[in-house]
């Protein structure tokens, strides 16, 4: 009886020990362990005693309840209901803990070869994950070396190509500053001509002078000198003769403004192209005088339409096309060519952006789903939600390209003109009402859109417009 007591205890402390394995290492114990109550069963039922399986304080759990089929079958040994774990046990479940040596020696000396191949097998596993966390450190560690070693040669990298471009921008400056340099020699060098051609002059100006006064003596015999009564006259060297080329000057300024410009364009644009992304036409969301090519990149207008039937994604009354896909990475970027329209629209939409009928929910910017910039009688406007903003008036010159730059953590949209990279007009969903401020971003995927307008009066229906390959 004792034997019997003992190798219960121990089953059922080292099951609470083991809840934490795999499922089918479980399974494995309990069948163990099924079969030592089993034996308990049988053991008392020839000595008709009374298991205290449940009650026993050396048998009741000490990190929680064990499985249910264990609870089960002490129930139906003893009789009595196992007690409830207290919260501090339930806590503690599924915690990591220090295994009772007393418990896994109970369990040998109990369960025989089978507790201890179960134990040994046990052992292993924890070995070999063990020996897996270890290595898994190490790769991580050596990981943590290679990403500061990657940093380190990129920005190596990056320092040495700003350091050629410094040394380009270095050594154009001092090719310009010795063209000025030569410029102020060669002024120089004449101005220092007409100062020696005037002080010889001036020298015998001086003899004439001299010898002038001479004969003007009273004890002078005027009859005996022969004069000259020309007086020599120098003319004035031209100014342009003793002055640099300020005209050239000016011009080589307006250069260097020109070029530190687009150095502050290209280099600004730089940044977008990083998050360059390309974008295709969905032709099954377009109008049916819209005819998509260019691998999905050209939409081309038409004021016939093409005989196909309506597809239920597809725009019926609104002269629009949305991408094929959603934008849902944190930062995007792409390039619409628009010289080629009169009349347009670009932009992005939820996909929930209504596509029949020509109500302000199937327009770009006349809903709260869709935000575009929109050029229509010569004028340059931003819509969003039915409202608009103008960003330049009519009469003034339309750009021939517009870059579009989506940042969905920031809930910015921005559009630019790329002749100059200047900023035409920016989105933001933090400024927008109906947006939690808190949270500054799209709420879906957003898709890159683009409608062609009406012309107003005698102005040709706009021909095509096309995606970009960002290139600098």
């Amino acid at each position: 009886m004792d034997v019997c007591k003992a190798v219960a205890r121990a089953v059922v402390q080292f099951l609470h020990s083991t809840e934490h394995l795999r499922p089918s290492a479980a399974q494995h114990e309990l069948s163990i362990v099924r079969a030592c109550v089993s034996l308990q069963h049988t053991m008392a039922e020839s000595s008709n005693a009374k298991i205290p399986l449940a009650d026993d304080p050396d048998m009741s759990p000490q990190w929680g309840r064990g499985p249910p089929a264990i609870a089960s079958l002490g129930k139906q040994a003893s009789g009595l209901r196992a007690p409830s774990p207290t919260p501090a046990s339930a806590e503690m479940t599924g915690q990591p803990y220090a295994r009772s040596p007393r418990a896994m020696r109970k369990v040998i000396t109990a369960g025989g070869t089978q507790a201890k191949e179960l134990l040994s097998r046990h052992l292993e596993e924890l070995e070999e994950e063990q020996a897996r966390a270890e290595a898994h450190l190490q790769s991580l560690k050596k990981r943590s070396t290679n990403l500061a070693r990657s940093a380190e040669a990129m920005k190596l990298q990056v320092s040495e190509r700003y350091e050629s471009m410094r040394r380009v921008l270095q050594k154009d400056e001092e090719a310009t500053l010795d063209a000025v340099e030569q410029e102020h020699r060669e002024a120089n060098m004449r101005l220092t001509d007409v100062l020696r051609d005037w002080k010889q002059h001036l020298s015998q100006l001086q003899r004439d002078i001299a010898s002038t006064r001479r004969a003007l003596e009273p004890k002078r015999d005027a009859q005996d000198c022969s004069w000259d009564f020309s007086c020599p006259k120098k003319k004035e060297a031209a100014k342009e003769e003793i002055t640099m080329n300020e005209d050239r000057f000016h011009k080589l300024l307006k250069i260097l403004r020109s070029v530190c410009n687009k150095l502050e364009a290209q280099l600004q644009r730089k940044s977008f192209m990083l998050d360059a992304s390309a974008v295709e036409i969905d032709r099954h969301s377009c109008h049916r005088h819209i005819t998509v090519s260019g691998g999905g990149r050209r939409l081309c207008f038409s004021t016939e339409a093409k005989p196909a039937p309506v597809l239920p994604l597809q725009f019926d009354k609104v002269y629009c096309g949305l991408a094929s896909r959603g934008i849902t990475a944190s930062r995007c970027y792409w390039e619409v060519d628009v010289r080629c329209c009169t009349a347009w629209a670009v932009g992005a939409a939820y996909g929930r952006l209504e596509r029949k009928g020509k109500v302000k929910g199937a327009e770009l910017g006349r809903n709260a789903h869709s935000w575009c910039l929109e050029l229509h009688s010569g004028a340059l406007s931003a819509w969003h939600n039915d409202r608009c903003v103008t960003c330049r008036p009519a009469g003034t010159e339309p750009p021939r390209k517009v870059g579009i730059l989506l940042d969905r953590s920031k809930g910015r949209l921005a559009f630019y003109d790329l002749g100059s990279v200047k900023l035409l007009h920016e989105f933001s969903t933090a400024w927008t009402p109906g947006f939690d401020r808190t949270q500054p971003q799209f709420a879906e995927a957003l898709f890159p859109a683009f409608r062609f307008l009406k012309p107003e009066g005698a102005e040709p229906w706009p021909s095509h417009m096309e995606i970009c390959t960002p290139m600098l």
